[in-house]
């Protein structure tokens, strides 16, 4: 029996939205009024939107993999995210429903990333690739420790976003067999 496609894990805020660095400095690909058409007339007001490639979202719907939301933007991704990108509607990772909303990151190690355990756990022994800003070496020393399976876990730039780079070697992973 043949294996599902590897999942890719996707955070909105670096990745897809580049931001920091000096101001002006980050291209806009989309126009207000586009914006508007897609979304209505309240979403033309976010001015980070203006920063989605949609050539991003056709390059994410071409890779031989399944994509999940793993961001804080969590169901907006669906709403405002993917329709601009040309995506469906994607699945998302969601913190635990039992999770202490006072001190949820109390009982993880010093550096590691919030999602880091969420995203093993949703693999669950799975192939996965994991496009952030934010991953560090604690993230993925809990990885090699706590997952079974395949993982990529790739370090996007946020000031640049997604690059040919990025996405060269997400494919070259993505043809490995799992």
């Amino acid at each position: 029996m043949e294996s599902p496609p590897p999942l890719l894990y996707l955070d909105v805020d670096g990745p897809l939205i580049p931001f920091g660095g000096p101001a002006g400095r980050q291209p806009e690909y989309l126009t207000p009024r586009r914006i508007r058409e897609v979304l209505g007339p309240e979403a033309a007001g976010n001015p980070l939107l203006a920063r989605l490639d949609p050539r991003r979202g056709a390059r994410i719907a071409g890779l031989a993999c399944r994509p999940v939301w793993a961001t804080t933007w969590q169901h907006e991704a669906n709403i405002c995210v993917a329709p601009l990108l040309g995506l469906p509607r994607l699945p998302v990772l969601e913190e635990p429903a039992d999770a202490d909303p006072l001190n949820p990151l109390d009982a993880l190690p010093p550096g590691l990333h919030w999602k880091t355990p969420l995203l093993v756990g949703h693999a669950a022994g799975g192939a996965f690739a994991w496009l952030d800003d934010e991953i560090g070496a604690a993230d993925r020393n809990w990885v090699a420790a706590h997952h079974t399976g395949p993982a990529l876990l790739l370090r996007v730039d946020p000031q640049v976003g997604l690059t040919e780079d990025d996405f060269t070697v997400l494919e070259e992973w993505l043809r490995e067999p799992y």
